[in-house]
């Protein structure tokens, strides 16, 4: 397998880094996972590219800075219980892994839960668990979740996500009445009937498709 550690270590220096994410358990992840193994073979020569690559099946991998800064938000730490919603090819849960987290991926699409499958083998990230289901409803089989992270947008906070994390837990996802922009939040549970919000800033992702997100269109 190719080695493209330098370029892992370009993208963390010119696209995280100077853009002010200075987690270092952060850094390390993204400087050692090969974003490369996650995309399409046609997309690997952009995979260090900060920007969105396709995936297949309508949906994209997330840009670098963007998986940087949603892990930053999440704090997560060794041990930590982590849901990845709407995992597509798995790029962010191999990071979180990294960074010692237990992982858990729920994607919609069945093709692209086995294209996550076959990329964390590969990558050797063999140990996270991946279900296919409606992402907008967790699973509450894990739950609670100390973070989850979700890579679609919802156009109102699902509150099946909200139930499932742990007291002092974090939510961070896009959010927005329409397809087209969102804001990225970040939502911590206080107590057990109480959370409080915060805004990271406007972001466009693809539509969470569920039953507590947007209805399927197509």
């Amino acid at each position: 397998m190719r080695d493209d550690h330098e370029e892992r270590v370009t993208m963390v220096d010119r696209q995280i880094r100077e853009r002010g994410i200075s987690d270092t358990a952060v850094l390390a992840a993204m400087s050692k996972v090969p974003r490369r193994l996650f995309v399409l073979s046609e997309s690997r020569y952009h995979a260090y590219e900060d920007r969105p690559l396709p995936i297949g099946c309508g949906q994209t991998i997330s840009q670098p800075y963007i998986v940087a800064l949603m892990c930053d938000a999440l704090r997560i730490e060794p041990g930590s219980r982590v849901l990845d919603v709407g995992t597509g090819s798995e790029y962010a849960a191999a990071v979180m892994a990294e960074m010692g987290a237990m992982v858990t991926g729920i994607e919609r699409k069945s093709e692209l839960a086995e294209f996550a499958k076959t990329n964390l083998i590969r990558a050797g990230y063999p140990t996270i668990e991946i279900h296919c289901g409606d992402g907008t409803l967790g699973y509450s089989q894990d739950a609670p979740f100390d973070a989850i992270m979700v890579a679609a947008s919802s156009p109102t906070l699902p509150g099946s996500l909200k139930d499932q994390l742990a007291i002092g837990g974090r939510l961070v996802i896009p959010a927005g009445p329409t397809r087209h922009q969102q804001q990225l939040l970040r939502v911590t549970r206080l107590t057990e009937t109480n959370f409080s919000s915060e805004t990271l800033g406007d972001v466009t992702f693809v539509p969470l498709i569920g039953e507590e997100g947007w209805h399927d269109t197509s």
